[in-house]
């Protein structure tokens, strides 16, 4: 099986137009699905090419690389924003995990428990595909369709995301059966923009709790103007419909269901609060 490492995205481009082969980035969902299947006639290598790795101011908002690795996201100086997907980082996986998957392969594998989704989502994140063609940029929450399937048709490559210019701060809560290298029965990310002691605006997003990770924009809305217990209220009473959780070894749908309520609750006093210090919530 031949193996291609270009050191141009023209080159890996061109490279993919026959059909035959793969794109491998940190290789840590691709290599242990060829023990279940036949592999793939040849693969390439993104991670030489210079340009898909790295975070970088761009115009009005923030460039990540599609071959960037959780690592670098972790270590990456980046205003309180960024701090629910640092934290979605530190959850990819083991640390030899994070030192080698990307932030495009956890995309494009589109698992319904994928740790970054709900951070990126919450961030209003919108992702860059290359074509032969040209390129072509659409929002996160319209490429990741379904479990295991996205919008990249054969032959693109993701090569970026971005993350449009805004203040306020991030939190991401994760729920599972333990501590560490776990996939989660529930996750909540949250962005909070706080006005004096009030909310001027949250956006919300959860992940392993319906076939792709959602937003919550009917409590986002909801919530502006608020104090945070009023928030943290909100977040309990509210019947989060768009989500459809499943039962299955990890959690029943209803658990998932009471656990999102609460872990929505924490994210938001987590992300208002500067300190960190978050108090428990019923």
């Amino acid at each position: 099986m031949p193996l291609h490492r270009p050191e141009s995205l023209d080159a890996a481009l061109e490279l993919l137009q026959g059909g035959r082969a793969v794109v491998l980035g940190g290789g840590t969902d691709l290599y242990p699905a060829l023990r279940d299947g036949t592999p793939p006639p040849e693969m390439v290598d993104l991670t030489r090419i210079d340009g898909l790795r790295g975070i970088s101011r761009s115009g009005d908002g923030w460039r990540i690389g599609g071959a960037t690795t959780w690592t670098q996201v972790v270590k990456a100086e980046l205003p309180p924003l960024f701090d629910g997907l640092k934290a979605a980082a530190r959850e990819v996986g083991s640390v030899q995990i994070q030192n080698a998957g990307t932030v495009a392969g956890n995309l494009c594998n589109a698992s319904p428990a994928a740790d970054g989704v709900p951070a990126l989502l919450a961030l209003d994140a919108q992702v860059e595909l290359a074509a032969p063609s040209g390129m072509r940029r659409m929002p996160l929450s319209d490429f990741i369709t379904g479990p295991r399937a996205t919008k990249l048709v054969p032959g693109e490559i993701l090569t970026a995301l971005f993350i449009p210019e805004a203040t306020g701060q991030g939190a991401f809560l994760k729920l599972g059966a333990r501590r560490y290298l776990v996939i989660s029965i529930a996750m909540v990310s949250a962005v909070v923009e706080m006005e004096g002691d009030t909310v001027k605006s949250a956006r919300l997003a959860v992940g392993a709790c319906s076939p792709v990770a959602r937003r919550l924009p009917t409590l986002e809305a909801t919530l502006a103007g608020k104090s945070i217990a009023q928030a943290e209220q909100a977040a309990l009473d509210y019947g989060y419909p768009e989500l459809s959780p499943i039962d299955d070894v990890r959690a029943g749908a209803g658990y998932r269901r009471e656990a999102v309520a609460t872990l929505v609750a924490r994210a938001l006093s987590q992300a208002a609060l500067t300190d960190k210090e978050v108090p428990h919530v019923a």
